[in-house]
């Protein structure tokens, strides 16, 4: 692959931020500073202003018209000596950190081809009054929603990233009085690019990039997650770590060329390894140890080799089928789920990657485009398969066996998931042409209503997991109606014998195990029946009790679909980010 690591700090302020911590630093110190710690690439995102970025530009032109006039001074020759050395060495871009209604922080970031002039009125379209337009001030009244502003910074060019998503002033942050459907709104709409989080460096389960990796339910769209230094000072406070410098977090991205257009076309696409934090002093960022951390998913599956024998390379085909019959994912080859465990390896990368490429075009219809590349884990070679959301659903392997994503599982898909998988595709296919016909203006975007209980349920159920909703008998067999709780899709007529793990453990449970309520730990109408590990996950039953007495069971709930509250029944974990 073509290209090199840059390193870039995307969110820099300067003294034009009112809030800003040393007001007598130079624009040229702080470019100083920049290329002192290494940077390739900045961003200057000052508080609802460009005043800084323009006073950058209207410093380097006055000494350039002085030396047009031969009337510059020796030390204004090397002042504006050393601002083109710096200007040419680092790529400037301008931008703003934008304050949405209710005191979100999002950023606005441009090509450095952009005028001031078009800058200011992208902020005056956000509703930035004229007369604080150059007072740099972090609250400037009554502006506009996230969702608007997402899409005013996207139409005029802009790379939208969601500033310290997961902290304070971030559209993800924890504990904010707003209910979970207008947070999914926040942060998973398209002209929203990336997430800046301010725990990238964190491994485990429980970071914001991990929950943003596209397994929760509510939130399918994997987004890509980078840091910044948001610094307001040069050099990191000694008082006060936190308090970071110029270049103190840093993300490096991975490209064909210094621009802005290849730094975008990162966050527009889905090679969610073109980026990762800069570690000065420590070992390169592991993509693949950091998959293995977080595990199997519905979006992400290991394997340890691709050999025919033993149907290996079949299953790694059968993932890729059902990765595309549901919202994509990831497959990795040559390394296993265990984190603790160094990987196999694939010995010759090329050959296998031609084999997957030959196989894949052979096996799956109707065709399907993934991308293959080859990435290294402790100085092994890994294989990494990144395949879409299929546009053309559902997909079948051999012609014939359509296989789906069930959490970490990959299964044949029974009746009435195929049924789905159509009704859904011709769902999609009409609205597009829809949307073609009408092709009506765009309404001022709001944030989604909150998501209501179902009739005769306190609660919304789980995300994920299963319930029996209805049982019969034919001929002595148990037939049963599943429902999916992460998708709502109903499953008839299976039975323990043709099911599924998850489904046949809910299956045997009902079957042979009935509920005894004596040992629910109830909470008002909500209840833990048990909890037990599978396949290396912590995996809870739960009950309901509806408005008529019944009682419903969710059985086989993960982590991921654990919110609302339901979350009291979970053992207290940090979390950068609170679930729906």
């Amino acid at each position: 692959m073509k290209g090199q690591w840059y390193r870039a700090d995307l969110h820099l302020h300067t003294p034009a931020s009112e809030d800003y911590a040393e007001p007598n630093v130079t624009y040229l110190e702080l470019l100083q500073k920049a290329e002192n710690k290494g940077l390739d690439i900045i961003a200057i995102t000052d508080h609802n202003t460009v005043a800084g970025y323009r006073a950058l530009l209207q410093e380097v032109e006055e000494l350039t018209l002085l030396e047009r006039l031969q009337r510059l001074r020796a030390d204004e020759k090397r002042r504006l000596d050393e601002y083109r050395r710096l200007m040419k060495k680092i790529l400037i871009l301008p931008g703003f950190e934008f304050t949405t209604t209710f005191g979100f922080h999002v950023l606005g970031i441009f090509s450095e081809r952009t005028s001031v002039r078009e800058l200011e009125h992208v902020l005056m379209e956000l509703n930035v009054p004229v007369d604080l337009l150059d007072r740099g001030a972090t609250e400037v009244g009554a502006t506009t929603d996230p969702l608007t502003a997402y899409r005013i910074i996207a139409q005029h060019g802009g790379l939208v990233i969601a500033a310290h998503a997961n902290s304070t002033h971030g559209v993800a942050m924890r504990k904010f009085p707003l209910g979970g459907q207008t947070k999914i709104a926040w942060t998973q709409d398209p002209n929203l690019h990336a997430l800046e989080v301010t725990d990238l460096e964190s491994t485990g389960r429980f970071t914001t990039a991990s929950f943003f990796s596209g397994s929760k339910p509510e939130y399918p769209r994997r987004m890509h997650c980078i840091q910044g230094s948001d610094a307001h000072r040069l050099s990191r406070d000694p008082k006060d770590k936190k308090l970071l410098g110029v270049g103190d977090r840093v993300t490096e991205v991975f490209l064909e060329e210094r621009t802005f257009e290849a730094l975008k076309a990162v966050f527009l696409g889905q090679d969610f390894a073109l980026t990762r934090p800069y570690r000065p002093t420590k070992e390169a960022f592991d993509h693949v140890q950091a998959a293995r951390e977080q595990g199997p998913s519905i979006v992400q599956a290991f394997h340890e080799s691709m050999a025919k024998q033993g149907g290996r390379l079949h299953k790694i085909i059968c993932d890729v089928a059902a990765f595309a019959n549901g919202h994509g994912g990831t497959i990795y080859v040559g390394v296993g789920a265990n984190p603790s465990r160094p990987p196999t390896g694939v010995d010759d990368p090329d050959a296998a990657v031609a084999t997957l490429k030959a196989e894949l075009q052979k096996k799956i219809t109707p065709p399907l485009e993934v991308s293959i590349d080859v990435l290294e884990s402790q100085g092994r070679n890994v294989i990494r398969i990144t395949v879409p959301e299929g546009p053309d659903k559902p997909y079948a392997v051999d012609g014939s066996l359509i296989y789906v994503r069930q959490e970490a599982e990959t299964s044949i898909a029974v009746r009435d998931e195929i049924v789905q998988l159509v009704r859904d595709a011709l769902t999609r296919a009409s609205k597009k042409e829809e949307e073609q016909e009408a092709r009506l203006p765009e309404e001022p975007s709001k944030p989604a209503e909150e998501a209501r209980p179902l009739e005769g349920l306190p609660v919304p159920p789980p995300k994920t997991g299963v319930e029996i909703v209805e049982t019969v008998e034919r001929k002595g067999v148990l037939y049963h109606t599943l429902r999916d709780l992460r998708n709502g899709h109903l499953v008839k007529n299976v039975t323990r014998s043709s099911a599924r793990r998850l489904w046949r453990y809910a299956i045997t449970q009902h079957e042979t195990n009935p509920v005894d309520e004596s040992k629910i730990k109830w909470r008002a109408n909500i209840g833990l029946l048990r909890s037990h590990t599978r396949g290396g996950k912590r995996r809870y039953d739960f009950v309901q009790q509806d408005t008529a007495g019944n009682l419903h069971v969710y059985d086989g709930v993960t982590e991921e679909g654990i919110g609302g509250e339901w979350a009291q029944f979970l053992e207290e974990n940090p979390s950068s980010e609170e679930e729906a």
